[in-house]
């Protein structure tokens, strides 16, 4: 019966390891057990790391850099007139629309803050829950008869 217990590497797998530092008589592993003779890479505890460029100016020094990153930023997930008009036709949303029908349809995720943009036609009366939309996203969504929810932001 065969089970886990009697397994058998294959060939290739049963290489041994090379064994530095036993002695002359091994063909690596005299006295300096492979690392040449000075320097910082022969020493004990040397341990480089993957962006060290020799004592060199690192790259991510040397990149310029520019602009400013707000880390207070508010970011939304743009969602089209036209895409909420296409889910509507194709049966992915009905004319009632909330969050959590924006997240089963794929078009947000958990958590995300939502901001209708007004890309595309809409013909279909609809109400929908966003955080921000876009002027001409309120218009055409208003001429089309239907309403917008704003959601405050935490």
């Amino acid at each position: 019966m065969m089970d886990l217990s009697n397994l058998n590497a294959p060939e290739p797998n049963k290489k041994k390891a090379k064994r530095i530092g036993r002695g002359q008589g091994s063909g690596r592993g005299g006295h300096t057990v492979g690392k040449g003779h000075n320097g910082q890479r022969s020493r004990s505890g040397f341990k480089e790391r993957f962006w060290f460029e020799g004592g060199q100016m690192p790259l991510q020094r040397i990149i310029p850099k520019w602009g400013f990153n707000n880390k207070f930023r508010t970011e939304y997930v743009p969602v089209n007139t036209g895409t909420i008009e296409y889910f509507i036709e194709h049966g992915r949303l009905e004319e009632e629309i909330s969050l959590d029908d924006l997240r089963n349809a794929g078009l947000i995720g958990k958590g995300d803050l939502v901001k209708l943009l007004g890309d595309g036609e809409i013909e279909t009366a609809i109400e929908i829950e966003v955080h921000d939309s876009s002027e001409s996203a309120e218009k055409k969504v208003e001429d089309a008869g239907g309403t917008i929810t704003f959601i405050k932001n935490n």
